[in-house]
């Protein structure tokens, strides 16, 4: 039997409509029967079973959690204790994780089931799931295309009916890219909102954990779940809890800004059209929609690249192969082993980020890009503080383009990164942003809207998806 949330799941388990441990072995099947798609790099079979078992109960006693027999599927990047823990890296091949992840744990706490780890780009730098030492996923919507990166697993496992929801992680459009070329829905919280603690740095002032699901219901309440202040990660902080179910009683007043950066050269003609039709939509329903100037937005892509290969240099240090991961057999000296276990233990993509960074690190080059990206970084934020003074949401393409083939972009790096053209600002002004899919495109791919509000102002998304949801 089909269900539209998890809340109406665990309703029909208590009134025995549903079996649990079937719903689990479905998706076990789905996983098996679609492993093509190469969404996971593990699989908990055994594991989901058995909680489920535990859960089913649970729920029937009337003494479950708020995502009781949720499957979850969590991007390999996001620790897990006892579990392996790869960042789909050769560098951590055989890692396992010696402790859970906050948001993760929150998840378990409410008796959600983890059915397994997803593949993503090599420590989530990418845009296409290409660079995974698992090799690449394949969009379930048509395989010969990429389903989006880094968090591609994650969201190609949901729009596969492989789980109902997924974690994935955000850095500069992770989870919204992905969720656009696959069809879902997927959210950037406000950076602070959810813990990072658990979640494997690529760049600690950008990195954000948020889900995907098929209906912002389940949205909604992962986020309620997972948000909140943590003792380990010092940028987390308390913020008003996500009121759970959606109110959007005065979704009426919102006011919507379209700014007019992102939607000219370079923007698909199909999905310009899908947006401002859906705008005519919004205004026959009572919504004001103002033209917006975001001025700064041609140098985010610059800045964001600059910044985050400075932080993912420094972060990416520790692995060397002489504390964990992976180690060079090949070595005669100390420094012969450092050089070769990262030289055999990183991609194309984690080489070229960690050159990038240490290049704009350095001495004589640093005031002239990582200074001055850091001063372009405050201007964006305050482009984004001007335009929420006058409007209460923005909404832009999510992605120029829809899904790309394949290897269409791999040989060409600058273009795989204009990927990421309309999502990396949120990340640089550390504002949540949604992605809704709304229309498909005459090849049948799917056209994603993105929303963003102001920091906290989450539940403005939602209202607004709410209306969007025809």
């Amino acid at each position: 039997m089909e269900y539209r949330s998890i809340t109406e799941k665990i309703s029909l388990i208590q009134q025995n409509k549903i079996s649990l441990i079937e719903n689990v072995k479905q998706f076990l099947n789905r996983i098996d029967e679609r492993k093509n798609l190469n969404a996971f790099n593990f699989v908990f079979g055994d594991e989901a079973i058995n909680s489920a078992k535990v859960i089913e109960q649970k729920i029937k006693s009337g003494k479950h959690g708020r995502l009781a027999g949720a499957v979850i599927a969590i991007k390999d990047v996001l620790a897990y204790k006892n579990h392996p823990l790869t960042c789909s890296s050769k560098i951590l091949e055989d890692f396992t994780s010696l402790y859970t992840a906050t948001a993760v744990q929150k998840l378990l706490d409410e008796d959600a089931i983890i059915i397994g780890k997803t593949n993503c780009d090599e420590f989530a730098m990418g845009s296409s799931n290409e660079n995974s030492a698992f090799g690449p996923v394949l969009n379930p919507i048509d395989e010969s295309r990429v389903p989006g990166g880094s968090s591609g697993g994650s969201a190609a496992a949901v729009a596969a009916n492989l789980c109902d929801i997924s974690l994935g992680t955000d850095t500069g459009g992770s989870i919204r890219q992905p969720a656009a070329f696959c069809g879902i829905y997927g959210l950037k919280p406000t950076y602070g909102r959810v813990s990072r603690f658990g979640l494997t740095a690529f760049a600690s002032s950008f990195d954000t954990i948020g889900p995907f699901a098929k209906n912002i219901d389940d949205i909604a309440l992962t986020l309620n779940i997972i948000s909140g202040r943590d003792e380990n990660d010092s940028t987390s902080v308390e913020s008003e809890p996500i009121k759970y179910p959606i109110e959007n009683n005065a979704v009426k007043k919102i006011k919507i800004g379209l700014p007019k950066e992102y939607f000219g050269e370079g923007l698909d003609n199909e999905i310009r059209d899908s947006i401002y039709f859906l705008m005519g939509t919004l205004k026959l329903k009572g919504f004001e929609v103002e033209e917006i100037s975001l001025p700064m937005t041609e140098y985010n892509i610059a800045t964001y690249y600059i910044l985050t290969t400075a932080e993912a240099s420094s972060n990416l240090a520790r692995y060397d192969g002489a504390r964990y991961g992976y180690r060079s057999k090949n070595s005669s000296t100390l420094e012969e082993m450092y050089v070769d276990s990262r030289t055999e233990g990183f991609g194309d993509e984690v080489k070229r980020r960690i050159m990038l960074g240490t290049y704009v690190l350095s001495s004589g080059y640093f005031d002239a890009y990582y200074r001055k990206a850091q001063k372009v970084r405050r201007l964006i934020k305050e482009d984004f503080d001007k335009a929420f003074s006058v409007v209460d949401v923005i909404l832009t393409p999510t992605t120029p383009t829809a899904a790309f083939k394949i290897g269409e972009k791999s040989n060409d790096p600058l273009q795989m990164y204009l990927s990421d053209i309309y999502t990396t600002s949120a990340n640089l002004a550390g504002i949540p942003g949604l992605n809704i899919p709304i229309e498909k495109s005459k090849d049948g791919l799917p056209i994603g809207l993105q929303i963003l509000a102001n920091r906290f102002e989450e539940e403005k998304l939602f209202g607004l998806a709410k209306e969007i949801i025809f």
